[in-house]
């Protein structure tokens, strides 16, 4: 593996966190700094550095410093976060792309991934199999700003011949790390609830069906996208990306295998609707011809793993 240096930007962050143990198993503990705005809350070792995307002075200053080769750009504000800020999440969401794409441009850095997501569908995308191509009319500010990024990096690719590579995440699930403010978190809380109290109150309707991935599939098929030979990438706004889906009735169901006395409710809120915005299944056949994806991880293997770690935290 050739000499490569990593900036995580959002390190602490529900991804940013596994991407940096991964990446730093892969690539070397020193050569993969891990960064955000704030401290981690735990210790996480080796290079890190605070940096907020939004001071362009301050980025430099790190990707020089280490002379990156390679940007993980992961600080954003979510879902239900970014409806309680909009102009806040629309500012860090875009200006802080376009900074680390034009700093990425002048300073000949070799790859760039940034994550963009399901939100970016809309009510009047398919709502099962929803292919790589297809209407996409967002109704969350999350989404409006996915969406716009997906479409400038293209345009940087076009333009600048930058490397830059993304995913469209469905629901991500980890015992690891917290969650972040997104509508699909659901499916994290649940589990601790579970074990710490043997009951769950939903904010999403029970048959609310939405498109999920355990973190170990996420993170693996990020790292294996990177280092996809560029030439067999037929996209670069963003790779449709799926596993598993299924609804809150269905994941409680799978957990009672575990736990018979487990009892959830369902008390919807403002997440119902931006839920009923996305689509319940993805169709990611492109990703996997391109680039060989592939899960390992359906639901019950999920839920086993899940509630075998989530235990220790209990």
């Amino acid at each position: 593996m050739s000499k490569e240096t990593i900036l995580i930007l959002g390190s602490n962050g529900q991804i940013g966190t596994e991407l940096l143990i991964s990446l730093r198993a892969a690539y070397g503990y020193d050569n993969v700094i891990g960064s955000d705005f704030k401290q981690p809350n735990e210790p996480v070792g080796g290079h890190f550095e605070l940096i907020d995307v939004l001071d362009s002075d301050r980025l430099r200053e790190v990707m020089e410093k280490y002379k990156v080769t390679q940007v993980y750009h992961l600080a954003a504000l979510l879902s239900a976060t970014a409806e309680q800020k909009p102009k806040a999440a629309w500012k860090l969401n875009m200006e802080g792309l376009f900074n680390v794409l034009d700093l990425a441009v002048e300073l000949k850095v070799k790859k760039i991934f940034w994550p963009s997501s399901i939100a970016v569908f809309g009510p009047n995308s398919p709502k099962y199999n929803t292919p790589q191509n297809t209407v996409m009319d967002p109704k969350t500010i999350y989404g409006i700003s996915k969406l716009a990024g997906e479409k400038f990096c293209d345009y940087y690719f076009l333009k600048h011949g930058l490397d830059i590579r993304s995913i469209r995440y469905p629901g991500l699930i980890s015992y690891r790390s917290a969650p972040g403010g997104g509508t699909t978190d659901y499916a994290v809380h649940i589990f601790h609830e579970a074990l710490a109290k043997g009951k769950y109150e939903c904010f999403l309707k029970e048959d609310t069906m939405l498109p999920m991935m355990y973190m170990d599939d996420a993170i693996r098929g990020t790292i294996e996208l990177m280092e996809a030979p560029a030439d067999k990438l037929s996209t670069r706004s963003g790779y449709n990306f799926s596993a598993m889906h299924f609804t809150p009735a269905e994941l409680a169901a799978e957990i009672k295998k575990y736990i018979p006395e487990f009892v959830i409710t369902y008390n919807p809120d403002e997440r119902q609707k931006y839920a009923e915005s996305w689509p319940c299944s993805i169709d990611d056949m492109i990703a996997r011809k391109d680039w060989g994806w592939k899960h390992q991880f359906d639901m019950p293997a999920m839920v086993k793993d899940m509630l075998e770690h989530c235990r220790n935290f209990v």
